[in-house]
């Protein structure tokens, strides 16, 4: 079994930064890319970053030069550090992986945390 817990949310004003953390733990056999998903009320989820296992990174345009992604294989944790947010950043952030279990090792399969609630007042 596979457990994704998020940290970080809070209340941000215009300007401000935060930054999320998203640890997997469980029967990890290997972890391949992590990402950071977001869904504002009434819209549909989004894509806000990805990573690779060897650390290349991809960004939706609307974050790009604002948020940056970064991982910690050793951890098994991936991060988003949010800087200069905007009231449209507001959104429950979710993060997702692709990993192999120690008991399905040869199958890739998703996994979704929580959310965790950010929000930017203006």
């Amino acid at each position: 079994q596979v457990e994704l817990v998020e940290s970080g949310g809070g209340l941000v004003q215009s300007g401000g930064s935060l930054r999320l953390s998203c640890a997997a733990s469980g029967s990890i056999y290997r972890i391949n890319d992590m990402g950071w998903y977001r869904q504002a009320p009434g819209k549909q989820r989004e894509l806000v970053a990805t990573i690779t296992s060897d650390g290349t990174a991809n960004y939706a345009d609307s974050v790009k030069g604002r948020f940056t992604i970064f991982r910690d294989n050793g951890k098994n944790t991936a991060y988003l550090q949010m800087n200069s947010l905007v009231p449209e950043d507001t959104a429950v952030y979710y993060c997702q992986t692709h990993l192999r279990t120690t008991v399905s090792w040869r199958t890739t399969q998703a996994y979704w945390g929580q959310g965790t609630q950010v929000t930017v007042s203006s």
